[in-house]
């Protein structure tokens, strides 16, 4: 007997899942196969969250397929693979192309020389618009508009041949699932949005039926994103729905009134997403190294006073309120709007001189929706060590005092701070002695005084940053960029 495999990974869904529909055209039994592979359990990027995310996106699948026919494992990819064949033949292989790290692209390259040593046909999907080694942006506009208005991959699930596992099987996967999502097992704390296909459209439709139409007067605020914004990102960096379902919902909802400005604003967004993951498929060594080699040996700290600034503001310690703020509920929710992560990544590189590389795999970790293309890309962006992109050195202080002017996210994450009235919660160091004991609340020891001075670190990171970016190889870097990465014209 021969097979046809679907192997699942960032695409964990059954609509919309050109693999499914392809292996189902086929004719072969399909199996749908996932794994939970120890190169990416041990991968620094990665944490409980995200598997006890994929674990609830897996027995969504299992739940919702007409027979047992989910394979799950936990084992190095090729030995899953030599496994399969071995006891019911793989003939042919379908999935996605994997727009990932590094580590994933070297497996991926084991996994085409097995198929080939096996004659195997491995068939995979674009992911989304992006377009695997395009070496510039000629076309990639229209080449966007023609795949999110394409029809949609689907298939009815009850006419698929199906190959039915056995009970021992199914305990098997049903195992590894379940270890993923016993909080006691994964050690995971915290409240994070749950995983799967229709938890996806539960929040999509949500979004539209009456939280997404503040979606532009409030993306900004830390506090009200957390309801405004659409909330998909997980769902979309795991698969659990397709970009092309999301804009597809978003046209058939073009012309609801009153909308039309937060409609557009979320257009343009789904629309980058896309181009920040063609950026790092274009020029992944991005994950190692800055995209632009002018900046390889920009100042940055080292040693003992790295590691202490580091870890103060991993742990959500520096401080600076609004800085804190972020990054605690960051790691109790994996999720904060896309300003406050900005916001996030310049503190560390421009205030706190920490070199971008020491910080990017622990935001990943906590980021429910660690999509690396958007991550490596947007992180260096806003490093600035791109030469292209507008310098901006973030004011925690004053995004404190503009998004949060009453101080309310602040005192939700800091509860040490809740006693202080707005006028003083975005600075608790400038609170005399007097007022210490007045509020209670001892600096130093009840919440930390800042790491850095604010103002100070300022004039610093913009005199080095704009000094440096005239630099010939920058210049001349920025210009290679442009012609690879930016549309001309």
């Amino acid at each position: 007997m021969a097979i046809a495999v679907v192997w699942l990974k960032r695409d964990l869904r059954l609509s919309d899942q050109q693999a499914l529909v392809s292996a189902a055209k086929s004719g072969l039994p399909v199996l749908l196969v996932y794994n939970f592979e120890p190169l990416l359990l041990s991968d620094e990027h990665y944490s409980a969250r995200h598997w006890h995310f994929v674990a609830e996106s897996l027995n969504d699948i299992k739940q919702r397929l007409p027979i047992n026919s989910l394979w799950v494992g936990s084992e190095d990819m090729l030995s899953l693979f030599t496994k399969l064949h071995q006891r019911f033949n793989i003939s042919k292989l379908y999935s996605y192309q994997e727009v990932g790290l590094n580590n994933t692209f070297e497996r991926d390259k084991s996994v085409a020389n097995w198929c080939t040593h096996n004659q195997v046909s491995w068939s995979e999907s674009p992911y989304a618009a992006v377009i695997r080694g395009k070496p510039n942006r000629d076309g990639w506009d229209h080449h966007w508009q023609t795949v999110m208005r394409a029809d949609t991959a689907n298939c009815d699930l009850n006419s698929i041949n199906w190959l039915e596992l056995n009970q021992k099987d199914t305990l098997t996967t049903e195992s590894h699932i379940n270890q993923f999502l016993s909080d006691s097992n994964s050690k995971l704390h915290g409240e994070f949005q749950a995983g799967g296909e229709l938890q996806a459209w539960q929040v999509l439709n949500s979004f539209f039926e009456n939280r997404g139409k503040a979606y532009a007067f409030k993306l900004s605020s830390p506090q009200y994103s957390q309801l405004h914004c659409s909330r998909l990102s997980p769902y979309l960096a795991w698969g659990n729905i397709s970009l092309r379902q999301v804009y597809k919902t978003l046209l058939a909802h073009w012309n609801q009134t009153g909308w039309r400005k937060s409609l557009v604003a979320f257009s343009s967004r789904l629309h980058w997403h896309c181009h920040f993951i063609q950026k790092f498929e274009s020029e992944s060594d991005m994950e190692f190294r800055p995209v632009n080699r002018g900046y390889e040996n920009l100042p940055r700290i080292s040693g003992e006073l790295a590691l202490k600034r580091l870890r103060a503001w991993q742990q959500g310690n520096t401080g600076i309120p609004m800085v804190d703020a972020c990054m605690r509920c960051l790691i109790a929710t994996g999720y904060i709007n896309f300003r406050m992560r900005a916001m996030l990544v310049s503190f560390l590189c421009h205030h706190l001189e920490v070199d971008w590389r020491e910080g990017v795999k622990h935001l990943a970790s906590v980021f429910l929706d660690f999509e690396p293309g958007i991550h490596y890309s947007q992180f260096q962006m806003q490093a600035g060590v791109t030469g292209i992109n507008t310098i901006r050195i973030y004011n925690p202080i004053k995004q404190g005092q503009e998004k949060d002017p009453n101080g309310d996210f602040i005192k939700h994450w800091i509860p040490e701070l809740s006693g202080l009235p707005a006028t003083l919660i975005h600075t608790p160091w400038l609170l005399t002695p007097m007022e210490q004991m007045m509020f209670e609340l001892e600096l130093g020891v009840d919440y930390p005084m800042p790491i850095v001075d604010i103002e100070q670190s300022y004039k610093q990171a913009q005199q080095l940053l704009w000094s440096w970016r005239n630099k010939p190889k920058v210049v001349m870097e920025g210009q290679r960029i442009l012609q690879r990465h930016v549309r001309q014209g």
